[in-house]
């Protein structure tokens, strides 16, 4: 139980570590050739990993793994299926050794003040929040903010924040496609399930299915009714750099920046 604790996994169902490293080679889209230039081992080899002809050392795993873009969850996964033992730790913020990761969030969020910004895990769950996050959390239905607050099952469900986006359709979109390509990337069923979810979730206005600019636009903003007023935001995403824990690899900080003059002004007023 400990070394699941300390160490968290995903489930392989005892599959093959060779069968798990062709299914993220074939998912980045890489041929053999192409991995095995990149990583430095011979074809041949990589072929006898992938079929089970050749048992590969944790070295090896973790090579392929990197040159594979696999999460460090996931690869813990892969050296087990291999027969040895993960070695990406998964701190617990709540613990006196993460002490100073938390303090760093704080002071992130609190350094975005008076613009919203919130620190999410993996699955979308709210960890952390600074003050202006309150204005989005207004009016949302008690039962959406329990914990933990799925952000993403906020955002769109018909109690939450979706009655107030003015561009829910076009909103809806874009956090439905990137929640797609986070799943594809990541091969994280959780990711799945919540986008299958936010799917069933009603849109009064129509969705695009491709996103394109909008003259004079950089990037699609959030456009909020608050208290009489449309405020336009621009997204933005931040991740720990080079993390070495499981727990500091899924920590993302959106933040919500102003996309106009007037939305800036009503935020520091506010």
């Amino acid at each position: 139980m400990a070394l699941a604790t300390r160490f968290p996994v995903v489930a392989t169902t005892k599959r093959a570590v060779g069968e798990l490293l062709r299914e993220w080679r074939e998912r980045r889209r890489l041929s053999q050739l192409a991995l095995s230039i990149e990583a430095d081992i011979s074809t041949r080899h990589l072929s006898f990993v992938e079929t089970g002809r050749s048992r590969p050392t944790s070295d090896m795993v973790l090579r392929l793994c990197e040159h594979l873009d696999v999460p460090l969850r996931e690869r813990n996964g892969l050296l087990l299926a291999a027969g040895h033992a993960p070695v990406y730790p998964a701190g617990d913020l709540g613990t006196p050794e993460m002490s100073e990761v938390r303090a760093a969030l704080r002071q992130v969020l609190t350094g975005y003040e008076p613009y919203p910004a919130l620190v999410v895990d993996r699955g979308w769950n709210l960890i952390d929040a600074n003050a202006a996050v309150g204005m989005f959390l207004a009016g949302a239905d008690e039962d959406l903010l329990v914990p933990p607050i799925n952000v993403l099952r906020l955002s769109l469900h018909p109690r939450g924040i979706a009655p107030r986006i003015a561009n829910l359709g076009e909103w809806r979109a874009h956090v439905l496609g990137r929640l797609r390509r986070q799943a594809d990337a990541t091969a994280d069923p959780g990711l799945e399930l919540l986008h299958q979810k936010l799917r069933e979730y009603p849109c009064d206005q129509p969705e695009p299915d491709i996103e394109r600019p909008v003259a004079g636009e950089v990037a699609v903003p959030l456009r909020y009714r608050h208290e009489g007023r449309e405020l336009a935001f621009i997204s933005m995403t931040a991740v720990f750099g080079t993390p070495l824990d499981v727990t500091l690899a899924e920590l993302a900080i959106e933040s919500f920046l102003p996309a106009d003059p007037a939305t800036a002004e009503a935020l520091r007023d506010a």
